[in-house]
Parts: C-alpha cells; structure tokens; sequence
C-alpha cells in the first residue's frame, strides 16, 4: 500500500510567526484519519520566523525529532541541556517521565524543519536529550540512521530513541535509484525535504507525504536532485 499525501492536503496553521503544516491530526487540525501511522505521532513541517519560537511547555511519554533543514534551532530544557542544531542535523528528546522544554529560532533567517513524534514502546522512563551532526555526503549511498532503538543500529552512531523504529535520510541525484526493505509488520512515512521522487511508481514532490504498509520493499527513484527522511515503525 503506497499512499501520497501531497503538501496541499495538509493541515495548516498560520500562526504569523510560526507557519505549521500537519501530516498527522494536531493542533487545530483535526482528521479521525490521519490520527497516525504505526507508532508515528506527529509530523510536523514548520517555518518558524527569526527570532520567534516555541516557549516553554511539557511533554511526557513521547520521542520527538527534529530535522532540521533550513537554518537552526535552540533548545532548552529542565533536564539542564542547551544545544543549538543546523539545517541538516537531529536533536531528539526523550520525554520519559516529563521535562519542559523551549526551541527557539535566534538565526537572522527562516528556520525550516520537520518536527517527528513517535509514541515510545516503554513509558515512565527517565527523560533524555541529545543532538548530532549528520553530513549529508555520507546518505549518498543509501539511508543513513539518524536516530534509533533497533538493536541492529546500535553501533551505526545514531542517536538513541525508546522505540522499535528508525529515522532515516538519503540523498539522491537526479535518476538515482535505491530500494529499501520493509518487514512484515512494518509501516513507513515518507516525505520529501526537496526534489521530487517516485516511490514504487508513485510521484511526490517536495513537502508531500508518502505513507507505506504491506509492502515488502519500496524502490525510489529521483526525478529531480531529492533529499528523503523515512520513519519505519511497529505498523501497531
């Protein structure tokens, strides 16, 4: 089952400072069918004007991951952690047991990013924080790990999540292809952070969504210079 979710079909929220675009229901946004996709929450695209941000609110018992791709983000939070991560690169937080946090954009520019939700397989844990470098020459080859809980990833280098899942990224030229298993029981969400693709013969451009369960394996091709981030998950 492949099915695209194209930018336009998002929700929106404009907030002036914030301008949000929803792949799942969140917010103000509201639709019974895109509640979720396995265990992923939330996907968020947002633009965040400089010097504008989120102040400082709660979460509890939720992985949240953010990729950044146009500028930078700062966070803070009650754990004690300060971090500043640029266009290209992944924070994750933990949530656990609660923590209060702050992201703030403090760049001269617009700052772009994907923020990623994914309901943890363990609640109650200690919350955590963390942030890494990832340089896009190095998903030439294929998807590179960005961020997981998967034994196998262990010792890839990327950073950890309390789930059975991964976040990952390519990058492909224009004609490149690459083909990516799913196991059984599997579910993944797609989406474009520039370019355009085909996956398994379905075409998405940059910004839209495509959603992927009950498929043994996806093969995309790039149609223009593409950058991927792909969550796979408990399809549960």
């Amino acid at each position: 089952m492949i099915e695209l979710r194209s930018f336009e079909s998002l929700g929106k929220a404009n907030f002036g400072w914030l301008n949000a675009n929803h792949h799942f229901s969140f917010g103000h946004y509201r639709d019974a069918g895109r509640m979720n996709w396995g265990r992923l929450r939330v996907w968020n695209d947002d633009e965040i004007a400089p010097g504008k941000g989120f102040d400082p609110h709660p979460h509890r018992d939720m992985e949240i991951i953010t990729y950044v791709r146009q500028g930078a983000i700062t966070h803070k939070d009650s754990m004690g952690n300060e971090g500043r991560t640029e266009a290209g690169d992944v924070q994750v937080m933990s949530a656990g047991t609660g923590v209060t946090h702050a992201e703030y954009n403090l760049e001269p520019g617009v700052t772009t990013l994907f923020q990623i939700w994914i309901m943890p397989d363990r609640t109650g844990l200690p919350p955590s924080w963390g942030a890494k470098q990832f340089p896009k020459e190095k998903r030439e080859a294929g998807f590179e790990v960005l961020a997981s809980g998967r034994t196998a990833d262990a010792s890839s280098g990327a950073l950890g999540i309390n789930v059975d899942g991964a976040v990952m990224a390519a990058t492909l030229a224009k004609g490149q292809s690459l083909t990516q298993p799913l196991a059984e029981g599997r579910a993944a969400y797609l989406v474009l952070a520039r370019g355009a693709a085909q996956v398994n013969g379905v075409e998405a451009r940059a910004r839209d969504g495509i959603a992927i369960r009950a498929e043994d394996a996806i093969t995309i091709t790039a149609s223009e210079d593409a950058e991927l981030v792909m969550v796979e998950v408990a399809d549960a």
